[in-house]
């Protein structure tokens, strides 16, 4: 049997493999941070024998309630991921699994690695309606990708949608895979008409060096990019410097940030409420949204989510909050689950990749519903 981490996203420590009833292991921190829950690793000529893993370390992870009720993901292909049943014991995450192929790989969830990215976007690049605007570099040297869909004019709304500025949270990327091939979709009525009344700016994955090093929440510099965005600098988070900057010479009148939520087992909207311009019309137009992908999404809910900010009281660090803010707009950060959702649950997969994007298909009409109600 071995055990290892794959050099694109993958993330184990193993203490010991020696005998497939009790094999240890941890998960890595960030790098030069203090980050660590995600994991991604392969297993390797255990096909048939019963065997059983501790994370030893799962007790002094980031998000320690994000255990309860959580099952591990596996997958032969990396395609069709499948979940465990797992157990959270005096601080060891635990599971069991009679492979049944010679290779199998573990994660935390599906994981997005950056060559399926760079497919993706090589794909996008070659559309005629997907004009594509590098930002400049990563600290690793890594291109930074926004991609502008509709041709800017003064009467346009313009729209930003970014993903994955927590590298781990793969869900993501898998919401991209819906949102932006239906917005290309020149036979949809929704993605016409949107494309024709504004222009929508799409960073479709902010970190990518964390996703390539296996961070679960930090880029090259240990900087948690969404705790950045009030004052970023080239030298700690290139990548938001470049995203807010770029902003501000287009504007912003919609805003969507695309992550994941470890504790929360449903998917859910966090507005800006807090941030000193809030007034009953920002409420109004978050409550719109709420309550039109509501109507939309069957797995898309209200009843859970973040408490809600005093007035005033807004971390303006947050990308959301920042962006609220700084263009008085709709601004809000969508969370889906590591976990099995509550509503609708699906207990061979769990929240999953399809579901991804099936949100992010789902949510084009959401935005083209809150369009009238920006300005």
């Amino acid at each position: 049997m071995h055990i290892s981490a794959p050099h694109d996203s993958g993330n184990i420590e193993v203490l010991d493999a020696s005998n497939a009833a009790k094999i240890r292991l941890n998960i890595r921190e960030d790098g030069k941070a203090k980050f660590h829950q995600w994991f991604y690793f392969r297993v390797t000529g255990a096909g048939g024998q019963n065997a059983s893993y501790a994370i030893e370390n799962a007790g002094s992870s980031s998000y320690v309630d994000g255990w309860k009720d959580y099952q591990v993901c596996a997958s032969y292909d990396l395609e069709d991921w499948f979940r465990i049943e797992t157990s959270y014991e005096d601080g060891h995450l635990k599971f069991q699994h009679t492979a049944e192929r010679d290779s199998v790989y573990y994660a935390y969830f599906a994981p997005y690695p950056t060559e399926r990215y760079r497919q993706f976007i090589a794909e996008l690049v070659d559309l005629d309606e997907a004009v594509y605007e590098p930002l400049g570099a990563t600290l690793d040297g890594e291109p930074l990708d926004l991609f502008r869909f509709g041709e800017p004019a003064d009467s346009k709304l313009n729209l930003w949608v970014i993903a994955r500025q927590h590298p781990g949270e793969t869900m993501g990327s898998w919401w991209m895979e819906g949102f932006l091939p239906r917005l290309l979709d020149e036979g949809d009525a929704v993605a016409m008409a949107l494309r024709e009344k504004a222009v929508i700016y799409v960073v479709p994955l902010v970190n990518i060096d964390g996703a390539r090093r296996g961070h679960l929440r930090t880029n090259a510099a240990g900087a948690d990019l969404n705790r950045e965005w009030a004052e970023p600098t080239p030298e700690r988070s290139p990548e938001v410097f470049a995203i807010r900057n770029r902003m501000d010479e287009t504007g912003c009148d919609f805003f969507l940030d695309v992550h994941g939520d470890e504790a929360i087992a449903n998917n859910f909207i966090a507005g800006s409420e807090g941030v000193p311009c809030w007034t009953e019309t920002h409420q109004k137009r978050l409550d719109h949204f709420k309550d039109t992908l509501m109507a939309l999404s069957p797995a898309f809910q209200k009843a859970e989510g973040y408490p809600v900010n005093a007035p005033g009281t807004a971390n303006l660090k947050i990308a959301a909050n920042q962006i609220g803010e700084r263009f008085d707009c709709l601004s809000m950060t969508l969370e889906m689950p590591f976990k099995e959702a509550n509503i609708l649950p699906d207990p061979r997969v769990g929240w999953s990749p399809e579901r991804c994007r099936d949100l992010g298909r789902t949510c084009l009409d959401a935005i083209w519903a809150a369009l009238p109600g920006l300005r």
